[in-house]
């Protein structure tokens, strides 16, 4: 039963946010279409997708793990490596991208980086194989933080799945930007992407596989997911969202933020 859950999550999470993310651009909710302003910015998504990681990581994973026979202060060395480790692992990526884009870029071409989240570490590379070989390992690690918390606890575990789901539709929107300006072929966009999705579902086989066997382990895998959700939140999401901005425009992203934890003590509720 468990393993069903953690196959059909991880399956939403991973496909399901693509297709959302391709839904979200077909209906032009989510960018600025030539002449006008969209009804939903993209980073209200960014902010949705914040306050859910956050709220998954402060009010639910980590609770959850402290609530075990582990030492706390085990635990918060775990928290402290894992967030250093997704700085180096961050750090790593844009060396790898810059180098990249510095060797096949056209002369001329500047390292741009623009405020929306479409943009971000998402330079057009030729035939956007980097960013599918790069999220395919990002939608595997998620597979596994998701079947950690669904073996931990099933609620936790659809809570875990709507964070990931939540933070991931903005990531593949800049996917799907990125192949479009690289193939023009929108179909093929989509499902090249998808198959970068479809590893959430490998990494939650994966997951299932390894975490059940180190049971006594798990509330370490819980706070290594929460360290993975609070690095995606703090270092990537939010500095995006730190701009000047009108008092409406605060607003709404504040709004936005806190609709994402929100979202994520309604789910949970219903799920308990």
């Amino acid at each position: 039963m468990t393993l069903i859950a953690i196959l059909i999550a991880t399956l939403a999470a991973g496909i399901g946010s693509v297709w959302l993310a391709a839904g979200l651009m077909s209906v032009g909710l989510t960018a600025q279409a030539a002449g006008g302003r969209s009804r939903v910015d993209a980073q209200h998504l960014l902010s949705l997708a914040a306050g859910a990681l956050m709220a998954t990581s402060f009010m639910h994973l980590l609770p959850e793990a402290f609530e075990s026979q582990a030492g706390a202060k085990a635990l918060f060395a775990t928290l402290l490596v894992g967030l250093v480790f997704f700085f180096l692992l961050d750090k790593a990526e844009l060396w790898h991208h810059g180098h990249e884009h510095h060797h096949e870029s056209p002369p001329g071409h500047g390292h741009a980086h623009g405020d929306d989240h479409a943009q971000h570490h998402r330079e057009p590379r030729a035939g956007g194989w980097a960013v599918l070989a790069g999220d395919s390992v990002h939608c595997f690690g998620d597979g596994i933080l998701i079947a950690s918390a669904f073996i931990a606890d099933m609620r936790l575990g659809l809570v875990a799945s709507l964070a990931v789901l939540a933070h991931e539709v903005p990531h593949h929107i800049g996917d799907l930007v990125v192949l479009r300006q690289t193939s023009g072929n929108r179909q093929a966009a989509l499902m090249k992407v998808s198959l970068a999705g479809a590893a959430t579902a490998i990494g939650g086989l994966t997951g299932w596989w390894l975490v059940d066997r180190l049971r006594d382990d798990l509330p370490y895998f819980l706070v290594v997911a929460s360290s993975s959700f609070i690095y995606v939140a703090l270092a990537d999401l939010i500095p995006q969202l730190q701009k000047r901005l009108s008092a409406r425009e605060t607003l709404a992203q504040i709004s936005w933020l806190l609709a994402g934890i929100a979202l994520v003590t309604v789910v949970s509720s219903f799920a308990h």
